[in-house]
């Protein structure tokens, strides 16, 4: 007689074989979710080659491959620019002649522009009373949605609104890429690009020693 107690098979859920795989899909999937998020802070499009410049003989030296501070010796044409800002105000290179300034290319959207945007005011602050400008290009925006991402973030200094055109922008682009959103760039006394940061700023300080440099240099 069969005996009523006896167990003739076991059927596993999941194999340990196959448990150990799904695990390590699982890790794989996560590492690349974290990886995607990280980018999606840095900037909200791609980056380009040159920011990955770092003590190689090209002039530049680079805290890391975003930040990027050039020498004055290797530093592109005067950026020369004009525009019209968030409030109908004509704004130029002119206005910074002979003036350290900071540009920031950004759009209301932009996650990582949202979250720098408070250390670029406190940036724009501190250094407003020794003779630094600041200006803002937005690459996408209306004036009033513009105007509107001022007042909830207290910005306080202008920005060009470049949709229409782009000229702004290209007239930037034309001696530094300008291929992620945001980019900030610090301009010395003879309008050229002496330091740039690719995607979001990551602390005021970064920005701030960037512009003392710029300052310290003799004329």
């Amino acid at each position: 007689m069969a005996n009523p107690f006896r167990v003739t098979s076991v059927t596993r859920a999941v194999p340990p074989v196959a448990h150990r795989r799904s695990w390590r899909a699982f890790r794989a999937a996560a590492a690349m979710l974290a990886a995607t998020a990280v980018l999606a802070v840095a900037g909200c499009t791609s980056q380009d080659g040159l920011a990955a410049t770092a003590n190689n003989g090209t002039g530049s030296t680079s805290v890391d491959e975003r930040i990027v501070e050039i020498s004055p010796d290797k530093r592109g044409e005067t950026v020369v620019f004009a525009g019209v800002d968030e409030h109908g105000n004509a704004v130029s290179s002119g206005d910074f002649a002979g003036k350290v300034y900071v540009v920031n290319f950004w759009y209301a959207a932009c996650g990582p522009c949202r979250v720098e945007a408070p250390l670029l005011e406190e940036v724009w602050q501190t250094y407003q009373p020794k003779g630094v400008g600041f200006i803002g290009v937005n690459i996408y925006d209306q004036p009033a949605t513009a105007r509107s991402f001022a007042e909830d973030y207290g910005i306080t200094y202008p920005s060009v609104i470049d949709i229409v055109d782009g000229n702004t922008k290209l007239a930037f682009a034309a001696v530094t890429p300008i291929q992620a959103t945001p980019t900030t760039l610090v301009m010395d006394r003879q309008g050229r690009v002496a330091a740039r940061i690719i995607g979001q700023l990551p602390a005021a300080s970064i920005l701030s020693t960037l512009v003392s440099d710029a300052l310290a240099e003799i004329e």
